[in-house]
């Protein structure tokens, strides 16, 4: 293993919606950390564990729990919208997500998806 990072991490900067986007990407060996801020700092700090029980195999339900910040409906939905394909992708793995955003629609989610993949570490 020697020459490879322990530690895998991509930042990217867009202005999304009109709004200065910041998005990191890191990958450790059980979790990848997604941290999207509009007001450059972390905000609410999201844990996206994939269930044990699952209706499809291969895709696993996510079971969301505010670690730090406001614990509100909204921001589970938002996250399981945003990074339900991380996990996924990096084969089911959990996820962390640190969200600070002032544009909630439709329009900036989708957006933030596409540079989360620009960001892809996993």
């Amino acid at each position: 293993m020697e020459g490879m990072p322990l530690v895998v991490s991509k930042q990217r900067r867009e202005v999304l919606c009109g709004v200065p986007t910041q998005v990191v990407c890191t990958a450790f060996s059980s979790h990848i950390l997604v941290v999207v801020t509009q007001f450059g700092k972390m905000g609410t700090l999201v844990s996206l564990e994939p269930s044990e029980v699952a209706s499809d195999i291969s895709k696993p339900m996510l079971t969301t729990r505010v670690l730090l910040g406001q614990d509100e409906p909204l921001i589970h939905v938002f996250a399981k919208n945003l990074v339900t394909f991380v996990s996924q992708e990096a084969g089911n793995r959990a996820v962390l997500l640190a969200v600070a955003m002032k544009d909630r629609s439709i329009e900036g989610l989708k957006a933030l998806q596409e540079v989360i993949r620009t960001c892809q570490v996993w």
